[in-house]
């Protein structure tokens, strides 16, 4: 029995040495297959990846610090994360409104240059008044739209 036992002690203790080792599986020439921490030469050599932890063992993602423990807890790290959600949110909705209001303006002031050349080119222009009824501007009237035009134009436009 003693030869057992030492056998068995043997085995123990190269198991725990080799613990940490890298593992690799080969086929020999035979086709036979073996698994150990040094290849035989000559053979078809493929590494073995070490056992996967559960997520309960992970460590937790870098920079997810607290200031008081060091680490933040799952609930503060999704709580964290929605809060990120939401200020990318409302950053979209405010690029999303700043185009709008920049459409709003270049069509008002391409409505304003058109409404400037339809002034200045010497066509009559005309007017209904509350009663339904057509009028035609003067020219001191024409010179006062142009003057009003190019006050708009200049200030909100350029």
């Amino acid at each position: 029995m003693r030869p057992k036992s030492g056998y068995l002690a043997m085995l123990i203790l190269f198991a725990a040495g080799s613990a940490g080792a890298q593992a690799y599986k080969w086929v020999d020439a035979d086709g036979k297959v073996g698994y150990g921490d040094t290849p035989p030469p000559g053979a078809q050599v493929s590494a073995v990846r070490p056992p996967q932890f559960s997520a309960a063992t992970s460590t937790p993602a870098p920079g997810a610090t607290d200031s008081k423990k060091g680490v933040l807890t799952p609930a503060e790290q999704d709580m964290a994360f929605r809060r990120r959600q939401a200020d990318a949110g409302k950053k979209t909705e405010q690029a999303e409104a700043d185009l709008r209001a920049k459409a709003q303006r270049d069509e008002s002031c391409e409505r304003t240059r058109q409404y400037l050349t339809t002034l200045e080119s010497g066509q009559r222009v005309m007017r209904t008044d509350a009663t339904g009824e057509r009028y035609y501007l003067d020219d001191d009237q024409v010179a006062q739209e142009i003057a009003k035009e190019k006050k708009t134009y200049q200030a909100s436009c350029k």
